[in-house]
């Protein structure tokens, strides 16, 4: 199979590689549902030295910075009470955390989750999560950009390997709430 976007030696539909996703995007995976069939959801097998959006655009192609998203945690803080959500973004932005999103989360104070705290409460390993398989009660804030490229590359979990799938699909996911201005 041909990816949809960029030039890898290895891709298949999600569904058929289950075993290279961790447990909770094979999941989601095996239980999608959605005007996106599942196979439409591509797993592209990768160097996880090269994880990074950085490098990895330099050593994959520097045209895929424009289909890129990166999916972040983040924690919002009101008086002793602390809210996690996943913010996600085009690469070529930065996640307006102090702004869109900590307004969004009705929080005081907004600060990226620590690593241990990501990666725990994800079950994705860090510098690989995706919002693909999160905990459906988080809320997913997705910046409106995102739905607006046709195929978009994201994390699949892991570093190794990465999903390329429609940027409609991230409007359908669990607790996906679109917002204007959230990549700056």
């Amino acid at each position: 199979m041909r990816a949809p976007i960029g030039n890898f030696d290895h891709a298949t539909p999600a569904p058929d590689c289950l075993d290279l996703l961790t447990p909770p995007v094979a999941e989601a995976v095996r239980g999608w549902q959605g005007d996106v069939p599942a196979d439409q959801l591509v797993f592209v097998d990768t160097d996880s030295a090269v994880a990074d959006t950085a490098v990895f655009v330099e050593h994959y192609g520097p045209e895929l910075l424009d289909h890129s998203a990166n999916c972040v945690v983040v924690a919002g803080k009101r008086g002793g009470e602390s809210t996690l959500a996943a913010c996600v973004v085009l690469s070529r932005a930065r996640v307006d955390v102090n702004g869109v999103a900590r307004k969004q989360l009705g929080a005081r104070k907004a600060s990226f989750a620590a690593m241990d705290t990501a990666v725990g409460e994800t079950g994705m390993e860090y510098g690989g999560i995706t919002p693909i398989g999160l905990p459906a009660s988080w809320p997913l804030l997705v910046d409106s950009a995102v739905l607006d490229t046709e195929w978009v590359l994201i994390g699949s979990g892991r570093r190794r390997g990465k999903l390329i799938v429609p940027g409609k699909v991230f409007g359908q996911l669990p607790g996906a709430v679109i917002l204007e201005g959230l990549g700056v």
